[in-house]
């Protein structure tokens, strides 16, 4: 098979060929925002679930589809160690100038950018991150009181009012939300709150891991009424198999129904290990139709390419306490586990490994299903750990 015309797309928020699945989820997305846009009330949208479910993806392609229809966007990703204002400021300039060039709506995106000018030296002292071009002078008593829930609410006002008088909606789009910390998620929810209250075209899609829903509850306690959270998860078979087999088609080329199987058997359906194996397998056949055999000898290498970037990138980040504790999570299998019995494989106290535990859910490898009970976020996580820490040796390393 020609590797120039490999149709698959294996990388982090690399929009795979064919997005399979997701038009239901898009499709409601896209109806909220344009009920936003007309003023009528249309909760905001958070997306969660594992990592390789394709949330980056689905957030980029909702994004394109709103701007398609006329919908001013903002996109943000949340790194750790980043405060969500240096984050917002710069985005929030760039669709306040847009706003800005709609005759209707100049004057109120130029107050815009003069609450920004006030939100960003006010906050300056707190959140020494904030870098953004100031394009007015800020006006007195708008957006300046230096305390960040208050400032952004009447920041986020001032966007409101300008994309309804240039009639639109201002929407942010917001990945990796978990790592927002908690008093300024608050800050968030509450800022959107008040537009939602005054009806006001100012929304968020977000997406996150699993967590963010407890998070954002404890930030806020009416969170999970003000949001919907839909879960994104693996690909069903039939949807699995049409993100395989529609980018083959379209390549003129074809693979058999028992290796489109083996493809879903080895990838469980996550769209990001589907087109790990899709590449692999194309470029190890030979010629169409492509096999199962192929797939059986493209294994090895999917894996390999898998250790090395997807599971591998985030086993660097860990202590030595982390990875043992990983390891002992694998060693009890797939799924959720107790803290006892993770503690019980490493023969240690449970109360010893609270740090190391906490330490992993603000990394985003694991996360809390129900209280007491540890799943990681990582799918297939279990295999590579076994894989890079084989045997029992581990268990003798002490930190």
């Amino acid at each position: 098979m020609d590797p120039i015309r490999n149709p698959y797309a294996p990388g982090a928020g690399s929009p795979p060929p064919e997005l399979a699945g997701r038009g239901i989820i898009r499709q409601d997305v896209a109806v909220r925002l344009q009920r936003l846009r007309y003023g009528r009330p249309a909760k905001s949208v958070m997306l969660v679930g594992l990592r390789g479910v394709g949330k980056t993806v689905l957030l980029d392609q909702m994004r394109r589809d709103a701007e398609a229809a006329g919908i001013n966007t903002v996109r943000v990703e949340a790194p750790e160690n980043r405060s969500l204002p240096a984050l917002l400021a710069p985005s929030l300039r760039l669709s306040l100038l847009h706003l800005s060039k709609k005759e209707a709506a100049k004057d109120y995106a130029i107050r815009g950018l003069r609450a920004l000018a006030g939100f960003a030296g006010k906050l300056k002292v707190s959140y020494a991150d904030i870098e953004v071009g100031l394009d007015y002078e800020p006006e007195p008593g708008l957006a300046d009181n230096g305390d960040l829930e208050g400032d952004l609410t009447a920041l986020l006002q001032q966007v409101g009012i300008a994309g309804k008088a240039a009639g639109t909606a201002v929407v942010l789009f917001i990945d990796e939300l978990q790592y927002v910390v908690e008093p300024q998620m608050a800050a968030l929810i509450s800022a959107l709150h008040r537009c939602s209250q005054e009806q006001l075209p100012v929304t968020i899609v977000g997406a996150g891991l699993p967590q963010l829903r407890g998070r954002m509850g404890k930030a806020k306690s009416y969170a999970e009424r003000f949001f919907d959270f839909p879960k994104i998860g693996p690909l069903d078979p039939p949807d699995a198999r049409e993100a395989i087999v529609r980018p083959a088609e379209n390549e003129g080329a074809e693979i058999l129904e028992d290796a489109v199987d083996l493809i879903i058997e080895k990838t469980q359906g996550y769209p990001y290990f589907l087109q790990e194996w899709g590449k692999h397998t194309w470029d190890i056949a030979s010629e169409s139709p492509i096999k199962r055999l192929d797939v059986l000898n493209a294994s090895d290498e999917a894996i390999a390419a898998l250790d090395e970037s997807f599971f591998r990138v985030r086993f660097d980040r860990l202590t030595p306490s982390e990875k043992n504790y990983l390891r002992a999570m694998a060693g009890l299998g797939p799924g959720t586990h107790r803290s006892g019995d993770i503690a019980d494989e490493l023969d240690r106290p449970v109360q010893s490994l609270g740090p190391t535990r906490a330490g992993l859910i603000t990394k985003g490898m694991i996360w809390s299903p129900t209280h007491g009970d540890t799943a990681f976020t990582v799918p297939l996580f279990d295999e590579f750990m076994k894989r890079i820490m084989p045997g029992n040796e581990w268990k003798s390393i002490r930190n």
